[in-house]
């Protein structure tokens, strides 16, 4: 592209502030894919007769590994789902989660639409799932937002885990996304720390006095802590 039309691009983010949120625990109580699952499993006898014969094999790498056991569920749970059937049935579930009472967190929304008011750039930087994770705040009539999410991939038996996004990666996601700096964060737990700690001001959603205190000492300052409803 010659210099002078590049010069006469202007990035549509130039001069707006980032603010990351994240979204179990901060906007919404509790964990989305987790419900998506378990409905997976309330409506299949055969998933959950599959999962009570894998138990034992569980049980016993669950004190060597939490991933691997849940890892495995969420295979059964979408076990013969192809991503066309996979993509009607996070929006099914999204659309029954939306209606529920109480599942999310109005002050939280309350916030997030603030920033957006203010002209601030959101993005929602979240473990879940992104197909699960966007309908969802379709629902809730949120628009004009990004999602970096956790991804799955098809394969030969159903759809599968491909990239869980959090931690590290969060921040990983947000730098293949083309962001290297943001203004505010808003975590909920020691797993935010990292998205957290580069942010001109860290908020703590919910989070008890230890639980603020093993994050304030990770980040090597202090932060916001609010009390969401």
């Amino acid at each position: 592209m010659p210099e002078t039309m590049e010069a006469a691009l202007v990035d549509e983010h130039a001069g707006r502030r980032v603010v990351l949120f994240d979204f179990d625990g901060v906007l919404m109580h509790g964990d989305a894919f987790y419900l998506f699952v378990r409905e997976r499993y309330a409506r299949s006898l055969w998933r959950k007769g599959l999962a009570l014969l894998c138990a034992p094999l569980l049980l016993l790498l669950l004190p060597l590994s939490r991933r691997w056991p849940l890892r495995v569920l969420v295979r059964i749970a979408l076990l013969g789902v192809s991503e066309q059937r996979y993509q009607i049935a996070a929006e099914s579930f999204a659309v029954m989660l939306a209606r529920r009472p109480r599942q999310f967190c109005r002050d939280g929304l309350r916030s997030l639409r603030q920033h957006q008011a203010a002209g601030d750039r959101v993005i929602v930087v979240t473990g879940c799932e992104h197909a699960v994770v966007s309908g969802i705040l379709r629902e809730l009539g949120l628009t004009g937002l990004e999602v970096l999410a956790s991804q799955l991939r098809a394969g030969w038996s159903g759809m599968r885990p491909a990239w869980h996004n959090v931690g590290r990666r969060k921040v990983q996601s947000l730098a293949r996304h083309g962001v290297t700096a943001w203004q505010v964060a808003y975590g909920d737990s020691m797993y935010d720390v990292a998205m957290l700690k580069p942010a001109d001001e860290a908020v703590l959603v919910n989070g008890t006095p230890k639980l603020c205190k093993k994050v304030e000492k990770a980040l090597g300052r202090t932060i916001r802590r609010v009390d969401w409803s």
